[in-house]
């Protein structure tokens, strides 16, 4: 007791008045025996709280669904870790949250943990010097993703190289934590520790199929899934914790709401969380992962487990995670505005692939979409050439799509009302021979159908000029756009070839009952050097395919589709007759001008005139032979009279002296 406790009131006025020159120096005298005292009740508590808990089960519990994890929701357990001179004790409340986890060391006094929000965020104390304090904004992450990473922090997957290589190749399965330490060999910053866990997990644990269907034959013990080498989402994302406990990483075991095995576009996520996945701790803030489906993937029925490492998992940006990631607790999507369960159910899902390959985003961001007018557009931009494939309820029919400089525009024209389910599938461009990859899915709703356009089975996609039609040699095509319309069924088509390019077109319909060998008559084509026009005369109404095919003349093989165009013609009073027949003399240069029918009426005065550069002599043969008089600039004209017979050639002589006519052209007369 202090000597002060037993004067009277008047007597302690006195007394402080007389030691008003020293209180400065009292007060700092009992804040000091005040917090000694407070400091020591502190660690005996601690202490207390250490030998409480110490006799408790230790053995992990995971939240999630019944299919997956299990949430026993007993009181919060306390494990003691091994860390060479010291006792480590981690709090896991009943209901986690990020900002209340905290670890006690004993040997290092208190350590306060970060967490992602930054309002208990004070650094680590070490030997009672506070380290740089990371602020609230620091640790947040923007929303939406900037398009620059899709990782949450700068990785160079370089640098994992030797890292990975020996991760892949330990193999111990006595202990998890001898198992760290070998993996720790290699490993020397916390990023490589965490990099090395991952690898090992991924690669040597394998899910659990039958343990998926069958909880009895289920084991989820980080001690077990290392035994047996398998297991589900709630055993990956516990061992991968213990393993990162143990190599002194801060790690965090999530549970919540997936889009994965038996997700459908606009499901409705309800009951209990049905996966697990891990936060880490690096560079002062947290970062997201999923080893399991970093590890491979199931089958449609979830009967059969494929090993296919998929880099996308590790560290994901948190605006990209959440796509098919909903964690129980909202604070743990990392985000600066987290979605709610609802937004998150409406939301479009994204495969890995569509980020892997270079896209970026799409103008269609809920899962389900409605057609207008009996047709739905879909945008999907990108950062890199790619090619596309859409489906819909499988049948790759009723899509055009169109190649733009930042992406592809997909129109889907379904040809029944109800439901549908809408498929994208991409690849590089680059990697020509790699197969498309399942990118985007939706579930389309049609209240209507727009019977004006049908698309035929033969359309070749993508559809007009773009830089794949570029690429291919075709430059400077017009018309630009991909649908022809045409109330009389003629069009143009012009185009400017690369050197050395052989090209030809056709016209293919589902309706029509025109020949193909016919149909390709109803197309010609003129060559002046590196230009070429393509004169479209259709035979009938409906929608044709145009395709036009292109190769490299000194390539070997066949030609390849260049580039494709949609004609649509609704007047079914169209009735075009084929061109003539063009013999292989028929060179490039020469330009027909009139007649343009193939077929000519019978007893009838038909004026010819052709531009033929190089020609000496020229004439109609029509039962006799009608010269054609050079006019000048390499055009060729005369009239012709058509009597009878059932043919008109128009011949050509490349040297008068010798004689000789080649046939040209071929025109049939009409029958009385």
């Amino acid at each position: 007791m202090a000597f002060h406790d037993g004067l009277s009131r008047t007597q302690k006025i006195l007394l402080a008045v007389l030691c008003f020159p020293v209180l400065p120096f009292y007060l700092c005298y009992v804040c000091f025996t005040k917090s000694e005292e407070d400091k020591k009740k502190s660690n005996s508590a601690q202490a207390e709280e250490g030998r409480i808990q110490e006799t408790t089960d230790r053995q992990p519990r995971f939240t999630g669904q019944a299919a997956e994890t299990q949430n026993d929701g007993q009181l919060p357990v306390v494990t003691f870790q091994p860390d060479q001179n010291c006792v480590s004790v981690e709090v896991h409340p009943r209901h986690p949250t990020p900002h209340i986890r905290k670890k006690f060391s004993i040997r290092k006094g208190l350590q306060v943990f970060p967490d992602q929000t930054g309002q208990i965020n004070k650094g680590f104390q070490v030997d009672g010097e506070q380290e740089s304090t990371l602020s609230g904004k620091q640790d947040l992450y923007a929303y939406p993703w900037d398009k620059s990473s899709l990782k949450s922090m700068t990785v160079n997957l370089e640098q994992f190289k030797s890292v990975d290589a020996h991760a892949s190749k330990v193999n111990v399965r006595n202990s998890v934590e001898n198992l760290v330490n070998a993996l720790l060999q290699k490993a020397h910053t916390d990023l490589e520790k965490v990099r090395s866990i991952w690898i090992w997990i991924c690669h040597h644990i394998e899910y659990d199929v039958e343990g998926f269907h069958n909880k009895t034959k289920r084991s989820c013990a980080p001690a077990e899934v290392l035994q047996s080498r398998k297991s589900v989402c709630a055993g990956y994302a516990a061992l991968f914790e213990q393993m990162c406990s143990i190599a002194g990483i801060q790690c965090k075991n999530l549970s919540g709401f997936s889009k994965g095995y038996g997700y459908r576009p606009g499901k409705v996520l309800k009951g209990e969380s049905n996966h697990a996945w891990n936060s880490v701790y690096l560079d002062g803030r947290w970062h997201l992962l999923d080893s399991t489906w970093g590890s491979g993937s199931v089958d449609d029925s979830c009967t059969k487990f494929t090993f296919s490492y998929n880099e996308f998992y590790f560290l994901t940006h948190p605006a990209l995670f959440i796509n098919d990631h909903f964690p129980e607790d909202h604070e743990w999507q990392l985000l600066k505005q987290p979605l709610a369960l609802q937004q998150f159910e409406h939301n479009a899902c994204y495969s890995p692939k569509f980020y892997s390959i270079g896209l970026v985003e799409t103008s269609s961001k809920t899962a389900i979409i409605e057609t207008e007018n009996g047709k739905a557009a879909v945008f999907i931009e990108s950062r890199v050439p790619a090619l596309f494939l859409v489906t819909l309820n499988g049948d790759k029919e009723h899509s055009l799509m169109t190649l733009q400089k930042n992406g592809v525009l997909l129109e889907v024209y379904p040809q029944q009302m109800g439901t549908h389910s809408l498929e994208i599938f991409a690849k590089p461009f680059k990697d020509k021979e790699k197969d498309y990859s399942n990118v985007l899915k939706y579930s389309l709703k049609c209240s209507s159908v727009d019977k004006s356009i049908s698309l035929p089975k033969a359309l070749i996609q993508p559809v007009g000029p773009s830089w794949h039609s570029e690429e291919k040699g075709i430059l400077e095509a017009l018309p630009i756009s991909p649908i022809i319309h045409s109330d009389d069924g003629r069009c143009v088509v012009t185009f400017t070839r690369r050197k050395d390019l052989d090209v030809f077109a056709t016209l293919d319909s589902d309706s029509s009952t025109v020949s193909e060998d016919t149909r390709r008559r109803h197309i010609w084509k003129t060559c002046q050097g590196s230009q070429v026009e393509l004169k479209i005369h259709l035979p009938h109404a409906g929608d044709f395919a145009l395709h036009i095919w292109a190769k490299k003349t000194s390539d070997p093989g066949s030609h390849h589709c260049a580039l494709s165009y949609l004609l649509s013609c609704p007047n079914k009073s169209v009735k075009w007759p084929v061109f003539p027949k063009a013999y292989q003399n028929w060179e490039e240069g020469y330009e027909l001008v009139s007649p343009l029918a193939g077929i000519l009426p019978a007893n009838r005065q038909v004026q010819f005139k052709l531009k033929l550069p190089g020609i000496d002599e020229a004439s109609v043969e029509s039962g006799k032979t009608h010269p054609l008089t050079h006019r000048g600039d390499d055009f060729w004209e005369g009239d012709c009279h058509i009597s009878g017979g059932s043919k008109v050639t128009v011949m050509v002589s490349l040297n008068a002296n010798d004689n000789t006519f080649w046939s040209l052209l071929e025109y049939k007369v009409e029958s009385h």
